[in-house]
């Protein structure tokens, strides 16, 4: 058998690579992460993430510390170009299904401080910095990398059974596995401008959208002194004409008007061009693409950084089963065929967005203006902007066919209460789960926890019940992912699809307190 330096090879230290490293780590799968830079990238890029995405950060055990360095967006206001108030769409900020807020408004720099702090104290995690991979190369027995060492300019390689390429837009993974981005149709350049102050703008905190084809912009607060703009460049100019505080200010004074330009420190304005593109292949042999790698979205619903956690949410389990010898290598090939679709299908809604706030010249504004303001008349319109909850994925050999008035295969199973202080994700911690309506046989429960998983049943007039009665089903089988692999009228039906998927896990996290042993509660009768 061959010996490798690592199970896992990770190309790129960003959120997604991160992000996937600790996943595996609770597993006990070791990894090495090879980033280019030699710590955390400084500039600015994603800042916002949805309360799906945020439980993955959460079963990290870093959900405290995002909590602290991140705001929830109050909704999404529509302006036209005169900050006239076309349309607002209002968001709870205390959570909703995902048992978070659903719309997370962050720095990224300082969010993967956090990642890179704590894969620093996770002793399955070697993290090299100054490491410029230049290859990648596949056999039957695993994947060399080659890479140089920035700092001493020394070539070096490893070999790993699986490498990961979590290594961003120009990916040399991509290229190593003769994969080339599909361009579907979408380009705009925009202006981007980070700025800090101590002076309250007193604006409304939810995200602004101003819709004009001429200048569109976005504005958002997305920490408690640091605010981000947006603006549509128009055709000659760069981010150059706007080099300083004093060029940046008539496009910023509709929010700042109060404050004193020497009170606003300009951290960063950079350009920006927003492109829709998806890679037309996503794994050869034992590499894989993760992240930003694999697909690019533009960034008006705010999905690009939560498509890669997905990425990473969606592989880490199958790979770690894998090398752990529970689950058959043919799992692998469901990553790509679940996480390609899904991802397409936010990219095309990010391009519809954008199309319909930004374009269409005096006749889009026209339009705007009478269509804008009947928004929210029109039946679960406002739900679809600020619910959250992104599209199911396609069947594969991990997502079962729709039973016929079942729609739950596929979905994102709520992380619902099942005690006071005790969600649902926190109780699975990873594993595998059987939800049900009515008190499992002592023979189901059993064959559940020999495999590995959990029991759990939903207690009366609880979300979790309200969730399995939506889909006419009493019995779902839940993946570690929290996707939903399969529904069914009765647990014994699912005992033979739920593989044996003891692996170790890190213990439990504990964010919102409660005890986490206990495996069922009050039943009721399916």
């Amino acid at each position: 058998m061959t010996t490798h330096d690592a199970p896992v090879i990770i190309v790129g230290a960003g959120p997604t690579g991160l992000t996937t490293a600790l996943l595996l780590a609770q597993y006990g799968i070791e990894s090495v992460v090879l980033e280019r830079w030699e710590t955390v990238y400084p500039r600015p890029r994603a800042v916002h993430l949805d309360g799906e995405t945020r439980r993955i950060l959460a079963r990290l055990g870093i959900d405290d510390q995002f909590a602290a360095i991140s705001r929830p967006a109050l909704g999404l206001r529509l302006l036209d170009r005169h900050m006239r108030v076309l349309a607002q769409f209002d968001r709870d900020p205390l959570g909703g299904r995902s048992g978070y807020p659903e719309a997370n408004l962050f720095d990224q720099p300082v969010l993967e401080s956090i990642l890179w702090a704590t894969v620093l104290q996770q002793p399955g995690i070697t993290i090299r910095g100054n490491a410029d991979v230049n290859a990648v190369t596949a056999d039957d027995d695993g994947v060399r990398v080659d890479f140089t060492d920035r700092a001493s300019t020394v070539p070096e390689s490893m070999t790993a059974s699986f490498v990961l390429g979590c290594d961003g837009a120009n990916s040399v993974v991509r290229a190593g596995i003769g994969s080339a981005m599909k361009d579907l149709g979408f380009e705009q350049t925009w202006l981007v401008i980070d700025i800090a102050t101590d002076v309250e703008l007193g604006e409304w905190e939810g995200v602004h959208q101003v819709c004009d084809p001429f200048r569109a912009a976005t504005f958002m607060r997305i920490g408690g002194t640091r605010y981000r703009w947006e603006f549509r460049l128009r055709p000659g100019e760069s981010a150059d004409d706007y080099a300083d505080i004093a060029a940046i200010h008539p496009l910023i004074t509709p929010w700042t008007r109060r404050t004193p330009i020497e009170e606003l420190e300009l951290i960063r304005a950079a350009e920006y061009t927003s492109r829709a593109c998806i890679a037309d292949q996503w794994r050869k042999d034992r590499i894989f693409l993760l992240g930003d790698a694999a697909h690019l979205t533009p960034p008006f619903i705010g999905q690009g950084l939560g498509a890669g956690l997905r990425d990473a949410a969606n592989l880490s389990w199958k790979l770690a089963g894998v090398l752990a010898g529970t689950l058959p290598a043919s799992v692998l090939d469901t990553y790509e065929v679940e996480r390609k679709p899904h991802a397409r299908s936010l990219i095309e809604l990010a391009k519809f967005t954008g199309t319909a706030m930004t374009d269409g010249g005096e006749f889009g504004n026209l339009l705007r203006r009478l269509i804008a303001p009947h928004l929210l008349r029109i039946p679960g319109f406002d739900q679809l902007v600020t619910g959250g909850q992104t599209p199911r994925l396609h069947r594969s050999d991990l997502v079962g066919p729709a039973r016929l008035g079942t729609s739950l295969n596929g979905s994102l199973v709520p992380n619902a209460r099942v005690e006071a202080n005790l969600r649902f994700d926190a109780l699975v911690d990873g594993r595998y789960a059987v939800v049900t309506v009515s008190e499992p046989s002592p023979a189901d429960v059993a064959a559940i926890e020999q495999s590995g998983g959990v029991a759990v049943t939903a207690q009366p007039a609880s979300e979790l019940l309200a969730w399995l009665r939506s889909g006419h089903t009493c019995a779902a089988l839940i993946r570690p992912d929290g996707i939903v692999q399969q529904t069914a009228k009765r647990v014994s039906d699912l005992r033979t699809a739920l593989p044996n998927f003891d692996i170790r896990t890190s213990p439990p996290s504990t964010n919102d307190g409660g005890e986490t042993d206990q495996r069922s509660f009050d039943a009721e009768a399916c």
